[in-house]
């Protein structure tokens, strides 16, 4: 379909790239296979949809993958004498406490490249500066970037005053060390991006999707490409926050199955769950990020028995290429979607066009079924369970073991492969029920088009001015950096870090200015007994660091999109099934046909143009207006 979008998302996955694109009256969709270079599909996918753009929209993984395979840059690190070491040093913890043979992940900046000055770094393709007291001197580290500049012409700088100005040099240091490693690939990759794009008619602008859940400027992601780590998330995450305040769920757990991984996260009172301090592959990072938590475990990932003899799924993938078995294109071991179209949940001929081999997936699955002495059939239904229990923790650990209770939360299931086992998961974790959005298999791209423009500032509190001087200070420097980009503030967050007196780790707080010290107090008590079991009400508090987020007007709202409208018939016929009680005969439906208020009882299988939705025996979904279906038992 050729048309003139105002605007286009598209984020690029492990094994596919999804495009939604808006121009104020209607939303096209697609999706086409990633590529290895993440551009091409970027452009090809962005061209299938439409025609042209006014704005391109970005959910990146080149960050992630960069890191993953450390193939950053050459990194020198610049730091305050006597320092050079910290990176190795680090905190007094291990990475598992009761693993010995557990090490923690070799530095990124080799000993001999961690000097004090400015000498000596002519083979460095990009350079951190991390000097101890930054977060209160900045112009120090200004001056060293100065001399950088003057003996190395066009290298890439970072500066930890200007990546995270917080206390904690470890901390600091490592986060100003992951931005200039990743800094020159992520430079290429957008810039070579906006070269293809404006080549080939579509958009110049591009705005990237940033871990927090806004997006930025290409120029900003260029300078401070550590804040776009957790990017291809994100976008889902936002989506699932406007959907559930649409249908008036407050209270719910995202759940993003794809090709590669699944991602789930926290949304409590209508937002997502927000980290300040975590470590990706085990580099602590300080950039504001949804709370996602990340499991190999998609619908591409590959099944494989131990030594033990036991059955495995993931984390390893078999990707787009050459994919799970049944894609017919040369791949031999087995993978989940292998093990759904056996049982019957995904079909033979994908609603997008898209051709599966029954036929190779049983020649794969049964080459695990021999050795594990099996039936075909056992192993396909074993390997459904194993990757449910590998997301039933990853749920429990975004809730539970974060002292939420996710009885009262309800499953927002998407990602192509999502609804095929949303169920089930929500099931084992005795939630409220499962809410399937519309157009679940590009749902993350969708996510993009409701995304805010947005910056976040941090700055760890001074002993001069009050806490309101200084919150206030820094939100007003947050809405200048997003009018710089060319976005009008419609909304600033502002929150403090508070500890108790002694104590090592902080609990991030909302706050307003003259909200009063009082407030603050009382929410940082409530925060702390939610999620430690006490709160020591009377001790004295400590304020460390001020949090400012502006955010602008995104280009699509959830209210916007039109009520669902039924396309075509809504029956599709009916196919066996396999369950743990055995066969069961289910009907199938077409998605695109249901009318709103259409109530579908499991045994059922719905198929859309992107994704599977399956609905067990004893559950039942309704189609909302919005095009939503709300699965309850």
């Amino acid at each position: 379909m050729s048309m003139v979008a105002t605007a286009i998302g598209v984020d690029v996955g492990g094994t596919f790239t999804d495009v939604a694109a808006w121009d104020g009256h209607q939303l096209v969709i697609g999706k086409i296979s990633t590529t290895p270079d993440q551009s091409e599909g970027v452009v090809a996918g962005a061209g299938d949809a439409i025609g042209q753009a006014n704005l391109l929209l970005h959910g990146t993984t080149v960050a992630t993958n960069a890191l993953l395979e450390r193939k950053g840059a050459r990194t020198a690190l610049i730091t305050t004498d006597g320092f050079a070491d910290v990176l190795e040093i680090g905190r007094q913890d291990r990475p598992s406490l009761y693993d010995s043979f557990a090490d923690r992940a070799e530095a990124l900046v080799p000993r001999k490249r961690r000097v004090s000055g400015p000498e000596g770094l002519a083979d460095a393709e990009a350079i951190a500066v991390s000097l101890l007291w930054s977060f209160r001197r900045p112009e120090e580290e200004q001056a060293v970037r100065d001399a950088v500049v003057a003996a190395y012409p066009g290298i890439a700088v970072s500066l930890s005053s200007r990546v995270a100005p917080e206390f904690r040099e470890f901390e600091r240091t490592s986060t100003t060390v992951l931005n200039a490693y990743l800094s020159p690939v992520v430079s290429r990759y957008l810039r070579n991006l906006r070269e293809k794009s404006r080549a080939v008619g579509l958009s110049e602008e591009i705005l990237v999707m940033r871990s927090s859940g806004g997006l930025m400027d290409i120029e900003a992601a260029i300078e401070l490409p550590a804040a776009i780590l957790l990017s291809g998330p994100a976008g889902g995450v936002i989506a699932s926050a406007e959907m559930g305040r649409a249908l008036g769920r407050e209270r719910l757990v995202s759940f993003d199955m794809g090709g590669t991984s699944t991602d789930v996260c926290r949304i409590d009172g209508g937002a997502p769950e927000t980290a300040y301090r975590r470590a990706i592959d085990g580099y602590p990072c300080l950039m504001p990020s949804v709370a996602v938590h990340t499991v190999g475990a998609g619908g591409g990932s590959v099944v494989w028995v131990d030594p033990g003899g036991a059955l495995r799924v993931g984390p390893r993938s078999a990707g787009a290429t050459p994919g799970p078995a049944c894609y017919g294109r040369g791949g031999t071991e087995a993978a989940v979607s292998d093990a759904d179209l056996l049982i019957g949940r995904l079909a033979p001929n994908l609603a997008g066009g898209m051709r599966l081999d029954p036929s190779l997936a049983r020649d794969a699955i049964g080459k695990l079924a021999e050795r594990l002495s099996m039936t075909v059939d056992a192993a396909a239904l074993g390997i459904a369970e194993i990757v449910e229990a590998h997301m039933e923790r990853a749920v429990r650990s975004v809730s539970v073991e974060q002292g939420a209770d996710p009885r009262g939360s309800a499953l927002v299931a998407f990602g192509g492969a999502g609804g095929m086992h949303a169920t089930a998961l929500a099931r084992r974790l005795d939630m409220a029920g499962v809410v399937i959005p519309p157009h679940a298999g590009v749902f993350s791209a969708l996510g993009l088009l409701l995304s805010p423009p947005r910056v976040d500032l941090s700055l760890s509190v001074g002993n001069g001015a009050s806490l309101d001087d200084q919150v206030s200070t820094l939100g007003d420097a947050a809405i200048r950096r997003l009018e710089d980009t060319g976005s009008k503030a419609v909304e600033v967050v502002t929150s403090v870090d508070v500890r108790y007196r002694g104590q090592s780790h902080e609990t991030t707080i909302p706050y307003r200015v003259g909200e009063g010290r009082a407030v603050l107090e009382e929410r940082f008590h409530e925060a702390h007994r939610a999620m430690n079991g006490f709160a020591r009400v009377g001790d004295p508090i400590e304020t460390l660091t001020v949090r400012a987020a502006a955010l602008g007007a995104p280009v699509l709202r959830w209210t916007d999109l039109d009520e669902v409208t039924p396309e075509g018939d809504e029956r599709l016929g009916h196919r066996t099934v396999l369950t743990v009680k055995g066969e069961v005969e289910a009907n199938v439906w077409w998605r695109p046909g249901l009318a709103a208020g259409a109530e579908i009882v499991g045994p059922a299988v719905i198929e859309e143009p992107e994704a599977t939705v399956w609905v067990a025996q004893g559950e039942r979904a309704v189609v909302h207006p919005s095009g939503a279906l709300e699965v309850e038992w």
